[in-house]
């Protein structure tokens, strides 16, 4: 695995010509190179509150997002609106648990989920969201006993998406937001 900045390594995904810009090409292209997790430094905003969303590069074509977390945070189980989404962790180890839908009824907002596959990422170890099947959680268990960063890549960018409530048997809409833009926190951001 070829080391680079977070700079270079992000110049390396813009040089993909968009029809190129596939599944399969992109994740072999996080295979083949990895990123030196110093060069994350200016991005990275960490809460105990919630996991942290930092936008390091933004383009018709895809956005890149450092998301920190803290021992023991997990995402809500969300969708990502039909975008295709690549993942690599170079600081810590993580934990995704995938979910099949197995009804869902847009006229209430009802859903039923089963979890399916779970897998761990970790710098050796990047993956990608399954276009098949899309639901999923990101974890940082307790047990892993240390503070973890992601590296996201969503082709196309987007704004909102489902979220699950399994317990419910509800999902809903919800807006997304960057803690951090280009290395700067957002005025509206309290860190906790």
């Amino acid at each position: 695995m070829k080391k680079l900045q977070i700079h270079n390594w992000v110049e390396g995904l813009t040089a993909i010509r968009e029809r190129e810009f596939t599944i399969e090409r992109v994740h072999d292209y996080f295979s083949r190179h990895a990123i030196i997790p110093e060069s994350l430094d200016k991005y990275l905003f960490f809460s105990k509150g919630n996991y942290t969303r930092n936008l390091i590069h933004k383009c018709t074509l895809f956005e890149c997002l450092a998301i920190c977390w803290e021992i023991g945070q997990v995402s809500r189980i969300h969708n990502h609106r039909g975008q295709h989404c690549w993942m690599a962790t170079p600081i810590g180890r993580l934990r995704v648990q995938n979910f099949r839908v197995e009804d869902q009824d847009a006229s209430c907002g009802s859903c039923r989920l089963a979890p399916t596959d779970a897998y761990d990422m970790d710098p050796e170890h990047p993956a990608y969201v399954d276009p098949d099947q899309p639901v999923h959680q990101v974890l940082n268990p307790a047990e892993y006993a240390r503070q973890a960063v992601s590296i996201h890549v969503y082709s196309y960018p987007y704004d909102s998406c489902e979220i699950y409530l399994r317990e419910q048997g509800k999902y809903m809409d919800v807006p997304l937001h960057y803690t951090s833009e280009y290395g700067k926190l957002n005025p509206s951001e309290k860190l906790l």
